[in-house]
């Protein structure tokens, strides 16, 4: 029942630790979309995220035995700084299991707040079967990070404060990942303010929500994209999904339907959008809200002049993180265009196709000159500053009718990741095939790969760059010759590096093949 939820959160003793967040009105994004639009600045909670209410209404309500015992979580995140200064704050030991791949940031974080940091396993789910583990051998209490009746209850006084500091919610954006922050929101709103609607938005490399309410049950997805590793979940919790599977009075869901999916692109245009209003660098889970609130404002354009709030959820990110992040904001914006596009392979080609363009600013311009160029023709690749969202798909007719040869590359990640470093010419191997991978983030992770590979196969491109993630992403070309296809693909299994073929992509074959 949410009457039971709204009086679990009534009950939860959160502000030993937490603060009352504000809620800041954001001008700038108002302007742009139309609407009122308020931020609830989760940022600015002592561990610079929401998590820290879970964690503490969890543990503080243990019993003295249990507290003398300790509590022990798995996290690479912003659940482990909350747990460990919960601990710190009740003097109880806290151990924090996390994956070997977390950044430096993140464990030095939790060592400053007196956790103990256990590195376990390469994943979250490897981490958390350890921490489990370990909680049943030393008889610590384990601390889940959303999959809790008093976590969700914790999470959800956000939605307590919010009825408090406006009175008239039109719309709540909140980020998902493993739903224990929607859930407690939702079941709050749903009883208090049953007017509000509840809009769910989700990472699309991670949309385990989505994939639950399209199926009518929990869907493990087969992977998870951890650019915004915030939410970086494969399956919503049960608990959680339990609770947003329940109506209002009036038979109405407690969240909508539909839920936003936002792509990385669209997320780092949500953390610029963030720090233009309020100067703050949110990390890419906190900003997925605002990210969602624009993307459903653009699709529902006669909706006008809404109180619409976004859960500011999160502020841990890695410093180096940003250089990404500004790297894709104006694609995220819909600012620029990304094209392939064939020019004639002669002085003052270049010079026409500017003045093609119309007065349109070019952003970026790869090309190498080579000699046996088909038919005289040179591939560009060019990045186009766009005078407003959208423009992308009528320049590249424009340019086509002008008789330009175009590619779209925009929505490519290979183009945007890799490609775009590489260009330089085709090297004209017949056998070479083209393959993505995903490294943990630690030292010696590429000398364990080419030792796995060996010397059966010569590597003909390679191309990497940290973003400062947990995970760096590569792309190398590997020649077949006389071993075949099924045993490359054999070997790099048996190297066990998530990988996939890329040879099709048209982005390679165009610069690189």
């Amino acid at each position: 029942m949410l009457a039971n939820w709204v009086r679990r959160i009534l009950q939860a003793t959160v502000y030993d630790v937490v603060n009352e967040t504000p809620l800041q009105h954001a001008p700038l994004l108002s302007s742009r979309l139309g609407q009122q639009v308020w931020l609830k600045r989760e940022d600015l909670q002592p561990v610079f995220s929401f998590k820290l209410r879970g964690a503490y209404n969890r543990i503080s309500q243990l019993s003295p035995e249990q507290l003398k015992n300790g509590v022990i979580c798995a996290s690479a995140g912003n659940h482990a700084q909350g747990v460990a200064y919960s601990a710190q704050y009740l003097n109880i030991e806290a151990v924090i299991v996390m994956p070997r791949t977390t950044p430096p940031i993140k464990i030095d974080a939790v060592r400053r707040l007196g956790g103990e940091v256990v590195l376990a396993g390469d994943t979250f789910d490897e981490a958390n079967r350890f921490a489990q583990n370990k909680a049943l051998e030393r008889g610590m209490t384990f601390v889940p990070p959303y999959d809790d009746e008093l976590v969700i209850a914790g999470q959800g006084t956000i939605a307590a404060e919010l009825v408090r500091q406006c009175r008239q919610m039109d719309y709540v954006f909140v980020a998902v990942g493993g739903g224990g922050l929607i859930a407690g929101v939702a079941a709050y709103l749903a009883e208090i303010a049953p007017q509000t609607k509840i809009i769910a938005v989700e990472s699309e490399e991670s949309a385990c929500l989505a994939a639950a309410f399209a199926t009518g049950e929990r869907v493990t997805l087969p992977s998870v994209g951890l650019f915004a590793d915030g939410v970086a979940v494969a399956r919503i919790g049960a608990l959680p999904f339990e609770v947003l599977t329940q109506v209002k009075a009036d038979g109405s869901s407690i969240v909508e339907p539909d839920v936003v999916q936002c792509s990385n692109d669209e997320i780092c245009a949500a953390i610029k959008a963030v720090y233009e209003d309020c100067r703050a660098i949110v990390e890419p889970a906190g900003a997925l809200a605002i990210a969602g609130m624009k993307k459903y404002c653009q699709q529902y354009p006669d909706i006008q002049q809404k109180n619409m709030i976004g859960i500011i959820c999160g502020a841990n990110m890695n410093f180096d993180r940003l250089r990404y992040v500004a790297e894709r904001t104006e694609l995220g914006e819909q600012r620029e265009a990304i094209f392939a596009v064939g020019i004639a392979e002669k002085t003052g080609a270049f010079l026409d196709f500017c003045r093609h363009l119309a007065g349109r600013s070019i952003t970026e311009f790869n090309y190498r000159y080579y000699p046996d160029a088909p038919n005289q023709m040179a591939q560009v690749y060019v990045g186009i500053a766009l005078r407003q969202a959208g423009e992308g798909s009528q320049l590249h007719d424009d340019l086509q009718t002008q008789g330009y040869k175009v590619v779209d590359l925009t929505q490519d990640e290979v183009a945007k990741l890799h490609v775009r470093h590489l260009i330089g010419g085709h090297a004209q191997l017949n056998d070479e095939r083209l393959l993505r991978f995903e490294f943990p983030e630690r030292p010696g992770a590429l000398l364990t790969f080419l030792e796995k590979l060996g010397q059966q196969f010569n590597i003909s491109l390679f191309h990497y760059r940290n973003h400062g993630a947990a995970e760096g992403r590569v792309l190398a070309g590997l020649q077949v010759g006389a071993l075949g296809l099924e045993q490359l693909h054999e070997t790099l299994v048996q190297i066990g590096y998530p990988f996939a073929d890329v040879t099709d992509n048209r982005a390679y074959r165009l610069f690189l093949k």
